[in-house]
């Protein structure tokens, strides 16, 4: 019985995930720090798949995560999905919003991924992270998130590259997707900081981005961006910084009006 670990599964894009990889033969363990949300996630996918309650900041967590899926066959594939998101200026954020984003995004991704390596090392199998299109672009009102998501995407290319050294059967993902109608990005719609995560006509859904998780499964690639056309104007920003904040700003006055517009405000 090939297994999946999904965290964050409890609802969005994780519970997305969880129930494509289920439709691929996956016996699926979906993960939350909401265990009854998790739970909900298991029993609608069905086919064998079950729930852990898990608080990714908790190393020893992943690992009992680990256990538990080895425990029921052969773990092949590990999503490290779960995180947060909370915008605004970064000298604004409480001590405990920073160090939230830090623990769940970025710490929470490096002890699942050492969990997932630890249990994979011999036989195989593939660690997918969730990254963001702001691991590659600068994103003014989201200092502080983008900063993990960069982490994130960082740790991931660096990891493959620690892997193949290695020689350790196992593939590495990240996954970089922009805005994603979901509630964490819709709890944002109030504001005004949030303006460059609503810079587009529509928010890419949990299934597009899901989607393009699954495919991966099918074909690994180190590293993928969700739309490709946003990805591109990304990147070519990426070697001036400081003409790339000047390039934003239309960027931004557009979101700030599409946030406005979603949030019933004139």
């Amino acid at each position: 019985m090939k297994i999946a670990v999904v965290t964050g599964a409890g609802k969005g894009l994780g519970r997305e995930i969880a129930k494509g990889l289920s439709a691929k033969r996956f016996t699926v363990l979906a993960t939350d720090i909401d265990e009854d949300a998790a739970r909900v996630t298991a029993e609608s996918i069905g086919g064998g798949a079950w729930s852990m309650h898990q608080d990714v900041r908790d190393p020893s967590s992943h690992r009992e995560v680990a256990r538990g899926a080895a425990e029921r066959g052969s773990l092949e594939l590990w999503v490290n999905n779960a995180g947060v998101l909370h915008t605004g200026h970064a000298w604004d954020h409480g001590d405990e919003l920073v160090r939230q984003m830090v623990e769940v995004n970025v710490l929470g991704m490096i002890w699942g991924a050492r969990a997932a390596i630890a249990a994979m090392r011999d036989d195989g199998g593939h660690l997918i992270n969730i990254a963001s299109l702001t691991s590659i672009t600068p994103v003014p009102g989201l200092a502080v998130y983008g900063a993990t998501k960069q982490a994130v995407l960082g740790f991931t290319i660096s990891l493959a590259g620690d892997i193949e050294r290695a020689k350790l059967p196992i593939n590495v993902s990240a996954v970089c997707p922009d805005g994603i109608d979901t509630d964490m990005v819709s709890s944002q719609r109030g504001n005004p900081q949030a303006g460059l995560v609503f810079a587009t006509r529509k928010l890419l859904t949990v299934e597009e981005v899901a989607g393009v998780v699954l495919d991966l499964v099918d074909k690994p690639k180190l590293a993928v961006s969700v739309p490709r056309s946003r990805a591109a104007l990304a990147h070519a920003m990426r070697p001036f910084p400081a003409m790339s904040l000047k390039i934003l700003k239309p960027f931004h006055r557009f979101g700030e009006r599409q946030r406005r517009k979603s949030n019933g405000e004139s």
